[in-house]
């Protein structure tokens, strides 16, 4: 089962993505920064204009007429509302588009490290808890370069409110300026307490989704066990603790923001007193009182900063668990071809080692050029891992392995991968009808290369039967385990190459399929040289030379016919 680590992400993975993804959407976020100030300078400009409209009203109502000043004011007013309505719709369709953006970035980034990192990922994360990473996290720290860039305007607003109070009397500004530490002091606290609300919540649920993964997987041995209420608790175990970090998270949340609505008023009366006071004592007029009461809201809108540090919060959590899936480190591949030759492969002095148990130890072990090498042992002897170190899907804490006398580290991504095959127990049927699948990695594979493929691998039978044979989509096409399997064969027939791998890819195979199966492999397949893991006799009689690895160590190699005559050989086929 895999499980998640906490080891903590390096910093170039977790603030340094936020910048990345940040630097990815420049242009859109300068110019939402550029809209969001420009929307913040016409709401600092609109109490200005509405207060000198006030002023020239009453100076014509005091002349008996309101002359062309409180008109030119009053335009003023109008056009201001009216670019703050369109300025606000414009920036809420490039704010929608800069998330959508930066999250399919974000997603794009750390779905192609995961492929690049391969098996390895899935070794550390749960299938679920990655999906709930790239889809869930991945949207969270998407909202960072939009949210950075209208908290820049936010700011904007209660720093030019606060100047605007210092011009229309110091005062003023002093007073609002006696009580903003408050709000900071509270605005603080809340980014401190929510940091860790929105961290736990999203490890949570990772966690759930991981679990929820491994259910679906296991769908049909949670069935026939009839286990379905334990999975289900086991699943949904963490959902009070999601739901305490939930309610955590918005009590923060509103604590915080009930916190700066209480302090807010009290900062706005008392300017509004001073400016009251100020008029009595004609030091500013009464559009400047009304200007000052519109000034002190925008001031202390420094509190509804709650919301937008929220998200940041939330996005900086998010870019960590994201930064973690980057901490493994994508497989390093060389620059070199490989020479002409016939599949030679050869393993010298592997050892590989998961968690603390050491699974191979000291294994050498090498395939002939152009033969067929089987690989059998009991459950756990390390069989599945050596198929993988030998295609290099993994690589081994210590040793080497060579195809034709090169290190296979040093073989380029597009060599290695062209000139090694594989076909798995249960092969991922990838790409949209059965000939997709089939031609799926193989470099424009022809329609009769394709065919001959499925025929060598018993599929052909199968897929022509169906209504549109080749052409039936994979997810309409109700595929046996054999049949998936066979599959799996003719795609790794298709593709050629120096060396195919089989990891038990036969093992759903009734007799007769296989023995025909055995055949073309053996016989009829482009392929140089054969590895296959191996767990029935037949197969493994068909070899030309047999390798027993038993608990992690090569125990003898010779033809099937040569260990049988032992008799802890012949247990391993349960003989």
């Amino acid at each position: 089962m895999a499980t998640t680590t906490t080891r903590p992400p390096r910093p170039d993975h977790d603030a340094g993505l936020l910048k990345a993804v940040t630097r990815h959407n420049a242009a859109r976020c300068a110019a939402l920064a550029l809209c969001s100030i420009a929307g913040a300078g016409a709401a600092l400009l609109l109490p200005f204009a509405i207060g000198r409209a006030l002023d020239a009203v009453l100076a014509g109502h005091a002349a008996g007429h309101v002359g062309a000043d409180a008109g030119r004011w009053i335009l003023l007013c109008t056009a201001l509302v009216a670019a703050s309505a369109l300025l606000d719709a414009f920036d809420g369709v490039l704010t929608g588009t800069t998330n959508a953006r930066a999250t399919a970035w974000l997603r794009g980034r750390v779905g192609r490290h995961v492929l690049g990192v391969g098996p390895r990922a899935t070794a550390r994360f749960a299938p679920g808890d990655l999906v709930a990473r790239l889809v869930d996290n991945a949207a969270h720290a998407g909202v960072a370069p939009a949210t950075l860039a209208a908290l820049l305007a936010a700011l904007v607003a209660p720093v030019g409110a606060v100047a605007a109070l210092a011009l229309i009397d110091g005062r003023l500004a002093l007073v609002f300026v006696a009580g903003a530490p408050v709000l900071v002091l509270l605005l603080r606290a809340f980014v401190r307490v929510s940091s860790d609300c929105a961290a736990r919540y999203q490890q949570v649920q990772g966690d759930i989704a991981g679990r929820l993964g491994e259910a679906i997987g296991g769908a049909r041995t949670v069935a026939a066990a009839h286990t379905e209420d334990k999975e289900a608790k086991r699943v949904l175990g963490e959902l009070p603790e999601l739901s305490r970090q939930g309610h955590r998270m918005w009590r923060v949340q509103g604590r915080s923001q009930a916190q700066a609505v209480a302090v807010a008023p009290l900062l706005q009366i008392a300017v509004i007193a001073v400016a009251g006071h100020l008029v009595v004592q004609d030091r500013i007029t009464v559009g400047e009182l009304l200007s000052a009461s519109r000034y002190a809201v925008l001031a202390t809108g420094i509190g509804m900063l709650v919301g937008q540090l929220g998200g940041l919060v939330r996005a900086r959590a998010a870019a960590r668990r994201l930064g973690e899936v980057l901490t493994e480190h994508a497989t390093p591949y060389g620059t070199a071809d490989l020479p002409p030759g016939d599949g030679l492969l050869e393993l010298r002095g592997i050892k590989a080692v998961r968690g603390e148990r050491t699974v191979l130890d000291g294994v050498d072990l090498t395939v002939p050029a152009g033969s067929t090498l089987a690989v059998v042992g009991r459950s756990g002897a390390g069989k599945s891992l050596l198929a993988a170190l030998a295609g290099r899907l993994a690589d081994p804490d210590e040793g080497d392995i060579r195809l034709d006398g090169v290190p296979l580290r040093s073989l380029s991504h597009q060599e290695l991968r062209r000139e090694i095959g594989y076909a798995f127990e249960r092969p991922a049927l990838l790409g949209a009808t059965l000939e997709d699948t089939i031609g799926f990695g193989a470099p424009r594979p022809a329609p009769g290369r394709i065919r001959e493929a499925a025929r060598a691998a018993r599929a052909d039978t199968f897929i022509t039967r169906l209504p549109d044979g080749y052409a039936t989509l994979c997810a309409d096409a109700p595929l046996s385990g054999g049949e998936a399997q066979r599959l799996g064969l003719a795609r790794a027939f298709a593709r050629g190459g120096r060396i195919l791998i089989l990891d038990d890819a036969m093992s759903s195979l009734d007799t007769v399929t296989e023995h025909h199966i055995a055949e073309a492999l053996l016989h009829h397949t482009p392929h140089r040289s054969r590895l296959i893991i191996a767990h029935r006799a037949a197969t493994a009689a068909r070899a030309d030379v047999v390798a027993w690895l038993d608990d992690g160590r090569i125990r003898a190699v010779g033809t099937h016919a040569e260990l049988w005559k032992r008799a802890e050989y012949r247990k391993v086929f349960g003989e």
